[in-house]
């Protein structure tokens, strides 16, 4: 086999990894958790900075991650593969399901530049919920100001959870300076958890940013290894909308061959996906004979 390993050395392209001190140390009190998220942050906000990683691509893998983790937390059972299918095969007009619209609400969260507008069209829970809350002075620390938003919307609507986690993320985000949400409270805070207030709160907070930013980390160097690849065996892909379908696999998730044939035919672009999958540049996820999906 001739094309290169995602392993060579050409393909170093790494973020930053959670050291095993940080990973060890206690988070029992708010001043020592506190210190471990921001930590943990801190490398957080150099591994988004990394020209390296396809970013579009790493914040929708973890919003798939959140909406499964929140459609579970909402007492649904659909696995991630489930919810990929519905985020890649759902037709205009056809209805996602209660676990369905989590998982297009952490998407669309994730994908837009945050603001106002793009979290209301992403949550139509939240305008029901008062986005007053988001409108509100930036007060105190990162974390602080997400735990303050998650504590005053479930407060007022304990069972939205899944719009509660997105404000909270969106929150942490915007005290940050990220121009995207980047799913991380949303991927491990515990059920319980959420009925803490105050100072519980924020620890478990804390907690949960420490948990998240491990395997965030381990993905951006994978995804940015893929994408390296990607880029490195483009040049032998003949069709002439080649470019074009390279950019949509470095900003998606995952897609269905269909949603390539605004640029070359159905036919033409079960192929393109096949040739990808030989030259080892993408996997198909469902191991399915139809319906197929790929992705880095």
């Amino acid at each position: 086999m001739n094309r290169a390993s995602l392993h060579d050395p050409a393909y170093e392209t790494c973020a930053p990894r959670m050291p095993d001190w940080l990973a060890r140390l206690s988070c029992e009190t708010l001043e020592d958790s506190g210190f471990s998220a921001g930590a943990a942050l801190a490398m957080l906000d150099m591994a988004q900075k990394n020209p390296s990683l396809p970013a579009a691509l790493w914040r929708a893998r973890l919003a798939v991650s959140a909406g499964t983790y929140c459609a579970q937390l909402s007492g649904r059972r659909e696995r991630e593969s489930a919810l990929r299918d519905i985020l890649c095969l759902l037709r205009p007009g056809e209805q996602a399901g209660p676990a369905g619209e989590i998982a297009l609400a952490w998407n669309g969260a994730a994908a837009r530049v945050l603001s106002e507008v793009n979290l209301i069209r992403a949550v139509s829970q939240i305008s029901a919920l008062g986005i007053s809350v988001w409108d509100k002075p930036n007060q105190g620390a990162p974390v602080a100001q997400a735990a303050g938003i998650l504590e005053e919307v479930l407060t007022d609507a304990p069972r939205a959870q899944s719009a509660a986690l997105i404000l909270a993320d969106a929150a942490l985000a915007r005290a940050m300076g990220w121009r995207h949400l980047i799913p991380i409270l949303g991927c491990a805070l515990l059920r319980r958890d959420l009925t803490a207030r105050g100072e519980q709160l924020r620890l478990a907070c804390h907690r949960a940013i420490v948990k998240s930013v491990a395997p965030a980390l381990s993905l951006a160097t994978d995804l940015s290894r893929r994408a390296a690849h990607l880029q490195h065996v483009a040049p032998k892909l003949r069709s002439k909308q080649a470019a074009q379908a390279v950019e949509l696999f470095l900003t998606r998730d995952a897609i269905a061959p269909a949603a390539l044939t605004a640029l070359m035919s159905d036919r033409a672009a079960r192929r393109f996906c096949d040739r990808l999958v030989s030259l080892g540049a993408v996997r198909e996820l469902t191991g399915r004979d139809t319906f197929r999906i790929y992705g880095l």
